[in-house]
């Protein structure tokens, strides 16, 4: 049992069980109807994503300067009590059944997952 950290829409892995998006907006030009069967995800969980400012920060990072403060704040958001929760729910879940979580970005050392993923490790989530 573990989770995976993912980049929504790329084909799924054996054993993958649920995918859940880590994002502020749902894909663009893609029914609702088809986010599963197009391996984008199967629940909807933008609790988990930076808000819109700091995604925007994010993307504009091109120093590791500006990357360390991205991190920074996105961590303040995920401080947060009901975002807290939310991570040592999915840390705890890690222990007992398969899952994944994700987002949209290319690169994900430079994408809020890879803080998703330590985040998640700092709680004692398991990581496949």
């Amino acid at each position: 049992m573990a989770v995976r950290i993912v980049r929504l829409g790329s084909p799924r892995a054996p054993g993958e069980g649920l995918r859940i998006g880590t994002v502020r907006r749902p894909p663009r030009g893609v029914p609702k109807s088809e986010f599963a069967r197009q391996d984008w995800y199967d629940v909807w969980f933008p609790n988990l994503a930076p808000s819109l400012d700091t995604m925007k920060q994010a993307q504009a990072a091109q120093t590791p300067a500006q990357w360390t403060a991205f991190v920074r704040k996105y961590k303040a958001e995920m401080a947060a009590p009901d975002a807290s929760h939310a991570l040592q729910l999915l840390a705890t879940l890690s222990l007992h059944t398969d899952f994944s979580v994700g987002c949209y970005c290319e690169d994900e050392a430079h994408c809020h997952r890879s803080v998703l993923r330590a985040l998640l490790v700092e709680r004692g989530a398991k990581l496949a």
